[in-house]
C-alpha cells in the first residue's frame, strides 16, 4: 500500500461516560475511497468532526501528508487539502449554484466577503467555480437559486462546494442521504469518476453505494473498529456478519 495521506492513530473522545470513539486507527493512502460503515451510535459521525476539526479529541493523533493536524483549526485544514461534505446538506439556499461554489473558491483564496457584489464579475472566481459544477454535471444549472435545486442536485453542488477548495481527500458523511434510487447511482457514478484524483473518506449507510466505490472499508462498532480490509474481505468476516452486515446485507 502507498504511504498514508491520512494517519489516524488511538484517536479517542468520549462525551461523559460514553466514549464515541474509542482508539480509532484508520489509514487512508492518496486516491484511496475507504469507507467507514456501522450502526447508529457507532461513532461514525463523531469520527468524522475529529478529522474536520470539528471536535476535539481527548487523545490520539491525526496526520495529513506527514503533518500532525490534531489540534489544528478547520480553515488551516482546509487549506492543506482536507474537505468535507456535511449529512446535511449546506448550502445558501439563496444563492445561485454558481455564486455558491464562487464563495468556496473565495473563502479558499482567503478572500472575505465585503466586496461580493463586484466578486460576482470577477473572473477568477467565476470561472474555477463552473467548471466545479461541470465536474458534478450541474453546468446547465449555474445560474439556478441553490434553494430551487432538488435534493439531490442540492447533495452534487455541495460536492462542486468541496472540490472548490482543490482537495486531496474529502470527507463525505452520508452523500447519498435522503436520495432516491436514481440520485443514489447518480451519485455514486460521479463519485466512481473522481476515484484516483482525490482520496474520500466516506461515511455511508446504503452498502450498495460502499460496495461500488471503497477500496477498503473499516467497520466501527460501539466507537471501536472491528474490521477493516477490501470489500470482499469485509463480506467474508464473521465478526462483522454477526456485529453489523447480517447475512440479508451481504447476500
Amino acid at each position: 500500500m502507498a504511504e498514508s495521506l491520512l494517519k489516524v492513530t488511538g484517536l479517542t473522545k468520549a462525551y461523559g461516560a460514553l466514549v464515541a470513539c474509542d482508539g480509532v486507527d484508520l489509514d487512508i493512502a492518496p486516491g484511496e475511497v475507504h469507507a467507514v460503515i456501522g450502526p447508529n451510535g457507532a461513532g461514525k459521525t463523531t469520527l468524522i468532526g475529529q478529522l474536520a476539526g470539528e471536535l476535539r479529541p481527548d487523545s490520539g493523533r491525526v496526520s495529513f501528508a506527514g503533518r500532525d493536524i490534531t489540534h489544528l483549526p478547520i480553515h488551516v485544514r482546509s487549506a492543506r487539502g482536507l474537505a468535507r461534505s456535511f449529512q446535511i446538506t449546506s448550502v445558501f439556499p439563496r444563492f445561485s449554484a454558481l455564486d455558491n461554489v464562487a464563495l468556496a473558491v473565495q473563502a479558499h483564496a482567503g478572500g472575505n466577503f465585503r466586496f461580493w457584489a463586484d466578486a460576482r464579475k470577477d473572473s477568477t472566481l467565476r470561472d474555477p467555480a463552473f467548471a466545479c459544477l461541470e465536474r458534478v454535471g450541474l453546468a446547465a444549472r449555474a445560474k439556478v437559486p441553490a434553494r430551487v435545486l432538488a435534493h439531490g442536485e442540492q447533495r452534487q453542488l455541495e460536492l462542486a462546494m468541496a472540490l472548490a477548495t482543490d482537495p486531496r481527500l474529502v470527507l463525505l458523511d452520508e452523500p447519498t442521504a435522503g436520495m432516491g434510487r436514481e440520485d443514489s447511482a447518480r451519485m455514486v457514478t460521479l463519485l466512481t469518476g473522481l476515484k484516483g484524483k482525490i482520496a474520500m473518506l466516506l461515511v455511508e449507510h446504503d452498502m450498495d453505494a460502499v460496495f461500488a466505490l471503497a477500496d477498503r472499508i473499516s467497520v466501527m462498532v460501539g466507537g471501536r473498529v472491528i474490521a477493516t480490509g477490501r470489500p470482499d474481505e469485509v463480506r467474508a468476516n464473521t465478526e462483522v456478519r454477526r456485529a453489523y452486515l447480517g447475512e440479508d446485507e451481504i447476500a
